[in-house]
């Protein structure tokens, strides 16, 4: 572990960018420059002690030019510019972070990093990353794991509107979970099935919730734990009715083929909350002692008190702060593709921004 700041950029203004900025900052541990393509992003006040700067990733010459002398860097940009900035850090040689859900982008940095004297650790975030941190460390505990479930929702605490729904992080990552195809494990076979369907009601501290199907949230779950599991899927926590008016966008009207308008009805039509909740469930059956056991973690996070930040913006930021700092001492490896899976359990919780999962 090293003595002095790690120089850190990090790229994008947006909510998740000033949040991981912010408390990377305060430990003193950190160099944090901020980089956004747009002054504009620049405006609120929190931005002024991460020395931004005006960066557009598309120069490829400017992005390397913003790099040269980084430790790190950390895109929070939409997923479709993170490839530019892992290359850019592949060429250059700086460790590379991001919270993405996509996972095509999330394959191609993999190939990127084969070989690479810099570490690539995508997905880093709440779902995927510690989901798939957590759900690893439970199969651990079995002899024989047979069944994995995941689940995870940001939610509004107070839904007013017929979706039952407000928008509390990335919308293009949103349409994503809904449009994707989804990864599964079943009955030992890997294989892909269609978002939005195998619908199911849970009930946590007696709030009725419905789960379905959705891309991107197991990371490399599936090919972590292919042969050593019978059943491993991932769905979206949401209100109860929310999946069907979903459903009647994205496939009745057909609006995952046409994504911007997608975009548009949600954005203009579905307001924005910071007072949110992520509910996170994961539960593993398998047998231990030649019986057949259950284990699971569950947990409500609130946003914080002085509404500084938000649930999302809690979870997704210290799970990416927890990451980074994890490689700064050393306890995931230096260098090549790191996956969310290879970060051992009691390492995360128990590091200073990890211990919101705790």
């Amino acid at each position: 572990m090293t003595n002095s700041p790690t120089k850190v950029l990090i790229l994008g203004a947006g909510k998740i960018g000033t949040t991981v900025g912010e408390m990377l900052r305060e430990t003193e541990d950190y160099d944090v420059q901020f980089a956004d393509a747009h002054e504009k992003s620049f405006a609120s006040s929190q931005h002024n002690n991460l020395n931004p700067i005006l960066l557009d990733v598309t120069d490829e010459k400017a992005l390397r030019k913003g790099l040269e002398g980084q430790d790190a860097v950390i895109s929070t940009l939409p997923y479709y510019l993170d490839l530019q900035v892992a290359q850019a850090a592949a060429d250059v040689g700086v460790n590379y972070f991001d919270p993405t859900e996509d996972v095509i982008t999330a394959r191609k940095i993999r190939e990127m990093a084969a070989g690479a004297s810099s570490a690539f650790v995508p997905q880093c975030g709440l779902a995927p990353g510690f989901i798939a941190i957590v759900a690893h460390h439970l199969v651990n505990l079995y002899e024989e794991p047979l069944d994995v479930k995941m689940r995870v929702g940001a939610l509004p605490q107070y839904p007013d509107n017929a979706l039952k729904y407000n928008l509390t992080w990335s919308l293009d990552g949103l349409i994503n979970e809904y449009c994707n195809p989804c990864e599964v494990i079943h009955e030992g076979e890997r294989r892909e099935v269609l978002p939005l369907e195998s619908l199911e009601e849970i009930s946590l501290d007696g709030v009725r919730y419905e789960a379905f199907s959705t891309s991107g949230g197991i990371g490399s779950l599936c090919e972590s734990l292919d042969g050593r599991v019978r059943n491993l899927n991932y769905k979206t926590i949401r209100y109860p009715g929310h999946r069907d008016m979903i459903k009647l966008l994205a496939n009745d009207l057909n609006l995952c083929s046409r994504r911007d308008v997608f975009k548009d009805v949600i954005e203009y039509g579905v307001p924005l909350t910071e007072q949110d909740v992520v509910v996170i469930f994961v539960t593993v059956k398998g047998n231990k002692d030649g019986k057949l056991h259950q284990e699971s973690y569950a947990k409500k996070i609130y946003g914080r008190e002085d509404g500084r930040w938000s649930a999302i913006q809690l979870t997704t930021a210290t799970a990416l702060c927890a990451v980074v700092d994890l490689h700064r001492e050393g306890k995931i490896p230096r260098s090549g593709f790191v996956k969310q899976e290879d970060i051992d359990f009691e390492d995360f919780i128990s590091n200073r921004f990890g211990k919101v999962y705790a």
